[in-house]
């Protein structure tokens, strides 16, 4: 199950990276509207990946895994297996493109 806020203590870059296997970091803030109103798309999309790790991590100014993996707009879901990135969503506005990078992420596709 997902967190349900974005969480101040981000892992270092090379947490990040040492990361086996799937993983799905989300970057926003708490008081951002735009998350806020994401997050039923995002639950829908996850719900059928239930053990897939999910990282919601804050980002803004002057947070360094935000800024390492070069995020402009909230939220971002960056997908990586084995720290590597597979894919990316950037504001998601459905379900089918969250789907998308998932299947990229579990080799679907």
């Amino acid at each position: 199950m997902s967190p349900a806020s974005y969480v101040e203590e981000a892992p270092s870059r090379a947490e990040v990276d040492a990361l086996p296997g799937a993983t799905l970091i989300e970057f926003g803030a708490n008081w951002c509207g735009i998350c806020a109103a994401a997050q039923p798309v995002i639950a829908q999309a996850l719900a059928e990946h239930p053990a897939l790790r999910h990282l919601k991590v804050e980002d803004g100014r002057g947070r360094p895994l935000g800024r390492s993996f070069g995020v402009k707009l909230w939220p971002t879901l960056v997908m990586l297996r084995d720290g590597r990135e597979v894919a990316r969503v950037v504001r998601p506005a459905g379900v089918a493109e969250i789907a998308e990078a998932l299947a990229l992420l579990s080799g679907e596709l």
